[in-house]
């Protein structure tokens, strides 16, 4: 069994190697293209019918979210950090998404930024994105769960709290294809 932090780096590596990487000067990561530029994924419904993990999140200030408490409803949980390029692309897709989602749909967004998590919520704030709550998981217990090593990945679930696709890379939230994605979780 591998100990936390080893899991960690392990992690840490893999983001850096297989999608967003960490601030790193010059050969950065590009900044964020426009809504929709640039952005590709794979859909994974090798999972389907996986139940939702009962892990608990909370925000800068200390609320507590069960993700279990959300069912009820379709849920799009997004995995994202401040320093991924893909992931601040689609942060204002994802805002649009949660102020017009259909079926209830409920968008959860939730950060895996380990170093300064208290960062988020203004990130968020700075950016105008009014719908997107800053949930944070700084020890990257979905990242861990989903075990794709990729931001942005994204996960629907239906109403009765099974999984029903991963999108693990960019995607453009506002498209038609992502209409008949998401009609799935119903």
């Amino acid at each position: 069994m591998l100990s936390r932090s080893l899991k960690l780096a392990v992690l840490g590596l893999t983001l850096l190697i297989g999608g967003c990487d960490r601030e790193s000067g010059d050969q950065a990561q590009p900044q964020a293209s426009p809504a929709g530029a640039e952005q590709s994924g794979v859909i994974d419904r090798t999972h389907k019918g996986s139940e939702m993990p009962e892990f608990t999140f909370a925000d800068p200030g200390g609320k507590q979210l069960q993700l279990i408490s959300l069912k009820g409803k379709p849920l799009l949980i997004n995995l994202w950090a401040t320093w991924c390029g893909p992931c601040v692309a689609e942060l204002p897709m994802l805002d649009r998404l949660a102020s017009t989602a259909p079926g209830g749909l409920k968008v959860l967004t939730i950060s895996q930024d380990m170093a300064q998590p208290e960062k988020v919520a203004a990130f968020l704030n700075d950016r105008g994105l009014k719908q997107l709550e800053p949930w944070l998981d700084p020890e990257n217990q979905l990242n861990f769960h989903y075990n794709t090593g990729i931001l942005p990945t994204s996960v629907l679930y239906d109403a009765q709290g099974r999984e029903v696709w991963r999108f693990v890379g960019g995607h453009d939230w506002g498209n038609a294809e992502t209409t008949s994605m998401l009609a799935e979780g119903k």
